[in-house]
């Protein structure tokens, strides 16, 4: 035994750190009766999570788990002896207690912290103390469920490289300010947040966009390099209340400073908002990059399709596509009688392999579309379908059997709803 405890003292330096790394903090701690010489050798771990994982108490007393969890981080940052790269509180009891302000204080006073990340799961948003926004090296940051109001001094996290936000409340200013004051920002996740509607998003070296909210317009401008987009809008687009011929094309716009685009998710109702104005055939300048595509759509509107149609035309290296519908309880705009028939559409998918169909309920619109991927795409290789439910399962299976394929390899797999 004392063999095995000598080794364990006379470990290198970074051995010792790449273990403790990779153990939640409890752990960590708990190996402080290793060794004398281990004692507060976890005091220097670079990297601190505080966790649901760091509190094991079996008890429903919010005051109880409130306290105990306060204690052990005041704890763990009071012992804490180094540099601190990575500061991560996140419990699914914490709520926005003014302790939190105390331990980001701690992380500023740090200078070295890189990665912070703040999850308040519980109660109304926390707002951020000013002190943050002195941690000028980080290149990471995620909140959830927090209020940012960066004092009027804060010229930007000029290292950043990743930021998530969630379930935040921003003004406009303050949003577009902090986005194009990060000049090397990379990564960049906002998912349901108020205080603003309109999306500006100036940031030239931005690669990923992953947004889904409630909002009115979103602009690019300045991202020649963003290449893969996710963006989801929660609310239906209010087409009915403007004269679409008169008003230039989201379309258009939204793709305008997007060259390199190269997989693009159009979640939720983004595509009705995509249809609003003027649609044209293709878009000035095609998607050449653009490999995988991923379209929420309501199959029996004329604008959604239209706006797909244009996007498809504008896609001329597109080898993944997926295509989930989304019915509506409204009546049919515009005819899509033999819509997707039209004699132009000879082998339109030069490039297309892989094609997924999901929550289709064997609607014309829907099994005209189906006909024509599979009569344009003479490299295919796999059609998977899902319908909404097994109501349609026979029926649906009997008319794809039937639809003529451009490729012989082309393998239409059905999957059970």
């Amino acid at each position: 035994m004392d063999i095995d405890v000598d080794r364990l003292s006379n470990l290198p330096a970074h051995v010792v750190e790449h273990i403790l790394s990779q153990l939640p903090l409890r752990d960590a701690v708990r190996t402080c009766i290793l060794s004398k010489k281990w004692r507060y050798t976890w005091s220097k771990v670079p990297h601190i999570v505080f966790d649901t994982q760091c509190v094991s108490l079996v008890t429903q007393d919010q005051a109880l788990i409130k306290t105990k969890l306060i204690n052990i981080v005041d704890h763990v940052l009071l012992l804490h002896n180094g540099p601190l790269y990575k500061f991560k509180l996140s419990h699914r009891d914490l709520l926005g207690v003014s302790d939190i302000d105390r331990w980001i204080l701690f992380v500023s006073r740090t200078t070295c912290v890189k990665e912070f990340v703040l999850e308040i799961w519980k109660g109304q948003r926390y707002k951020l103390p000013s002190c943050l926004f002195l941690c000028e090296n980080l290149t990471h940051l995620e909140l959830f469920n927090c209020l940012l109001k960066p004092p009027a001094t804060f010229k930007g996290f000029k290292n950043l490289k990743s930021l998530d936000l969630q379930h935040i409340t921003i003004f406009q200013n303050v949003f577009e300010e902090l986005v194009s004051s990060c000049p090397l920002l990379e990564r960049l996740t906002l998912m349901n947040f108020d205080g603003f509607s309109s999306l500006n998003i100036k940031a030239p070296n931005l690669q990923f966009f992953d947004i889904g909210g409630v909002f009115a317009d979103v602009n690019f401008e300045n991202t020649i390099h963003l290449s893969l987009v996710s963006i989801g809008l929660y609310v239906n687009a209010k087409q009915d209340q403007i004269v679409a011929s008169r008003i230039p094309s989201k379309l258009v716009r939204f793709f305008t400073h997007l060259p390199h685009i190269r997989r693009l998710e159009i979640q939720s109702y983004f595509l009705k908002y995509l249809a609003i104005g003027n649609v044209p055939t293709r878009l000035p300048m095609p998607c050449f990059d653009l490999s995988y595509l991923s379209i929420r759509i309501n199959f029996n509107d004329l604008d959604e399709n239209l706006a797909t149609l244009c996007l498809l035309r504008s896609s001329p290296n597109l080898q993944e596509l997926e295509m989930l519908a989304r019915p509506e309880d409204q009546p049919v705009v515009g005819s899509l009688t033999n819509y997707w028939e039209d004699e132009h559409w000879n082998n339109l998918f030069a490039h297309l392999r892989i094609v997924k169909v999901v929550g289709i309920s064997g609607q014309k619109s829907e099994l005209d579309f189906i006909n024509f991927l599979l009569s344009n795409a003479p490299v295919l290789e796999r059609m998977s379908v899902k319908p909404a439910s097994l109501s349609v399962g026979l029926e649906l299976l009997k008319d794809l059997l039937r639809f003529r394929r451009a490729s012989v390899h082309a393998e239409i797999i059905y999957l059970d709803p």
